[in-house]
């Protein structure tokens, strides 16, 4: 496969190739035409080109302008209101005339089935056409993993397709589970013939079964939890842990973790615990994830329930702890409000997610190469910007940061593993010491056995699961928080979005501790910010169960009538 480190140059030429959002539409595929000779697909250089258009999948940091998917997907329990400052609502309130998390997943089948068909019928040696095979078939499950989890049952297309062939492109949805169970088929083919074992920047057997354990992982506990399905949850979480045994065999090690999110020009494919990365390139290719948080327009910062999420340095939640839990932020000697002595005593992954002040409107906070920063919250977001290698020009203006984003890494294969082996019922005590034991001592927390866990209980458990299992997901969610939308389709597929609600669970909505403020804001009786009120114009966000599943866009079903609504979304 070629060597490619900017991805970013592949959208321009990807975008000359589609148009209408339609996927019925021919022109909208990877070709206008549908090439099926042998000579074409028999040149490694045409068959690469197209294959290469599958790292556009991963949106990482961003392209240019547009907007990534780490901080900026800030539909969760983990961020209160969006970038800009404004209330956030439910991914979709209304049904949409079209949508790309529709099309584009279809755009990148037909590719997928393009390129299967045309390197089937090529005069390629069989190992290299099991090669290509193996890459187009990864990326055709991994999107019909997309369209799944989004909108549930959805039309199966196996093979190219005319347009004129009304019985495949006008038929009816197909049952979830099979369209899974068709993708796993394709993820298995592709870990056994991609012939790359690793590359952080390629293709490679190593990524294979990332992407395979975060698809398993996805289904295995939404059938446990939501079809309420056990025998074939366990079905695919016993894939979650082949897939991680075979990338923990493979000699990556825990890293420094602000250096995942914080390594530039490409220096993120130096470290241990990267499986892929998504490079920028300062003054060629960049993003602007850096300036939305480092800038003047207000953050979208972490919610008090997040804040309350990570663990005090005795290993122990809020509501045990013997650790000072006064959260309110004091007057410092700057006149700003200092957390930094509550930082202290959490989670390292706390203080490397957000800045030691709290900033909120007619409260700035300036820092480094920051501009004065305000937040919805009173927390700011530090973890993309380490402060130092981005001047403040480039740190503040759009499409001027290069920091490398991290799209599949050694700890979410830990806590996959993890997570997985807990839901079967087999984590042991070494399981523990070779995953996310680690990530605790990364994080400055004592390690924990299986039944240090169970006997945690924190009250804060809203889950209805084990405090193991409690325990196990709130290392994930601090793992993680604000990465790659990672938090949004974890609640879906625990069948938890209701947790978003901001009437019944206002921490999700509410900010830091103002209590020794000088400058107002609007807070509750103990103190809390209230961006509801000051910020949100008095708006919540209520739950709805149709809110688990996207709704099909109302183009896509006047296109093909046998496409049945979602509930809800008649």
């Amino acid at each position: 496969m070629k060597k490619l480190l900017l991805w970013g140059s592949l959208a321009v030429i990807g975008a000359s190739l589609t148009s209408c959002d339609d996927f019925l539409d021919d022109n909208r595929d990877p070709m206008s035409q549908q090439t099926v000779n042998s000579t074409f697909w028999s040149n490694p250089v045409n068959v690469e080109n197209q294959l290469n258009y599958f790292y556009e999948t991963f949106v990482g940091y961003g392209n240019g302008t547009a907007l990534g998917n780490f901080y900026f997907t800030t539909m969760s329990d983990d961020q209160s209101g969006q970038y800009g400052g404004t209330f956030r609502n439910w991914k979709y309130t209304s049904v949409p005339t079209s949508s790309s998390s529709w099309n584009s997943p279809y755009t990148e089948i037909r590719r997928a089935n393009l390129v299967i068909e045309g390197v089937s019928g090529s005069t390629m040696t069989e190992a290299d056409q099991k090669g290509y095979l193996a890459i187009a078939r990864l990326f055709r499950a991994y999107n019909y993993y997309l369209l799944v989890r989004a909108y549930g049952d959805v039309p199966l297309i196996k093979d190219v397709v005319d347009v004129d062939n009304s019985d495949a492109l006008y038929g009816p949805r197909t049952a979830r589970a099979e369209v899974m169970d068709y993708a796993l088929e394709d993820l298995n083919y592709a870990v056994e013939n991609i012939p790359t074992q690793s590359s952080k920047t390629q293709f490679s057997k190593d990524l294979a079964n990332a992407m395979k354990a975060e698809i398993c992982l996805f289904e295995g506990t939404y059938s446990i939890y939501v079809a309420k399905n056990n025998e074939r949850g366990k079905k695919y979480l016993n894939e979650v842990v082949n897939s991680c045994n075979a990338i923990m065999a493979g000699g990556y090690s825990i890293g420094d973790y602000a250096l995942l999110y914080n390594s530039h020009n490409g220096a993120l494919t130096s470290h241990p615990e990267v499986i892929l990365a998504k490079c920028y390139q300062q003054g060629v290719f960049m993003h602007s994830t850096v300036d939305w948080t480092s800038g003047s327009t207000p953050i979208a910062g972490i919610s008090k329930d997040a804040f309350d999420s990570f663990l005090f340095i005795d290993g122990k939640p809020k509501a045990t702890t013997s650790e000072n839990t006064d959260d309110a932020g004091v007057i410092d000697a700057t006149g700003k409000l200092s957390i930094a002595a509550q930082l202290a005593v959490r989670d390292k992954r706390l203080a490397a997610t957000i800045y030691d002040h709290i900033m909120y409107q007619d409260c700035p906070y300036q820092v480094g190469n920051t501009s004065n920063m305000t937040s919805t919250s009173g927390y700011g977001i530090k973890k993309y910007n380490d402060n130092v290698t981005h001047s403040l020009s480039d740190a503040t203006t759009a499409n001027k940061n290069y920091n490398d984003a991290p799209i599949y890494w050694l700890a979410e294969i830990y806590l996959a593993y993890a997570e997985a082996k807990a839901e079967l019922g087999t984590l042991t005590d070494d399981d523990l010491d070779k995953t996310i034991n680690k990530l605790y001592t990364r994080a400055g927390l004592p390690t924990q056995t299986v039944a240090g866990l169970n006997a945690i209980n924190d009250p804060a458990n809203n889950m209805g699961v084990s405090s193991l299992i409690w325990e196990i997901r709130r290392c994930r969610r601090c793992e993680l928080m604000l990465d790659n939308d990672i938090r949004y389709w974890d609640l879906i597929r625990w069948g938890k979005l209701e947790l978003c609600d901001t009437k019944k669970y206002p921490n999700v909505v509410l900010g830091a501790n103002l209590k020794n403020a000088t400058v107002d804001f609007a807070k509750t009786a103990e103190g809390y910010m209230d961006p509801r009120s000051e910020l949100y114009g008095g708006l919540d966000r209520v739950y709805d169960k149709k809110y688990d599943l996207y709704p099909i866009p109302s183009e896509e079903r006047a296109l093909n009538p046998n496409l049945t609504p979602n509930p809800g979304w008649e």
